[in-house]
């Protein structure tokens, strides 16, 4: 459902949510190395996070990517409208251009509750929640 775009701003913010505590400014090259992504992607996902206000930059040479207490609070649906759009949670399992209720694909009405429970998911837990797991040790970023 999830490009693998999304996924790897996904990684992105939560690792930058990690390091909220500490205050640190983190560099794209660190990102890309820590979430296992290519740098260039990682640029360009933050450029656009940055834009949407999900996590803020600062330029220069004691600059980097990071993000606020204010912003740990926004559900993670911001980061995949951000980057997937809501596209994806309307989209039919099969790609079909016509698939609805009335013209239904062979996984309509599994793959419409399963794209339902994944929204409500991204809606609920907000970016906190998840830097939470990874922090206290349950949840990981990397293979």
């Amino acid at each position: 459902m999830l490009s693998l775009t999304c996924k790897t701003a996904i990684k992105a913010v939560i690792y930058l949510a990690s390091r909220y505590e500490s205050g640190a400014r983190t560099g794209i090259k660190e990102i890309a190395e820590y979430i296992d992504a290519s740098e260039h992607t990682v640029g360009k996902l933050l450029q656009t996070l940055v834009k949407r206000n999900i996590i803020n930059s600062v330029k220069g040479p004691s600059g980097g990517f990071y993000i606020a207490g204010n912003q740990l609070k926004q559900p993670i649906i911001a980061i995949v409208r951000a980057i997937d759009g809501d596209q994806v949670f309307r989209e039919c399992g099969l790609g079909l251009r016509q698939c609805s209720e009335t013209r239904p694909c062979p996984m309509h009405n599994d793959y419409k509750a399963a794209r339902e429970i994944l929204e409500g998911f991204f809606r609920k837990n907000n970016i906190r929640d998840l830097c939470d797991h990874v922090n206290n040790g349950a949840a990981y970023l990397i293979s």
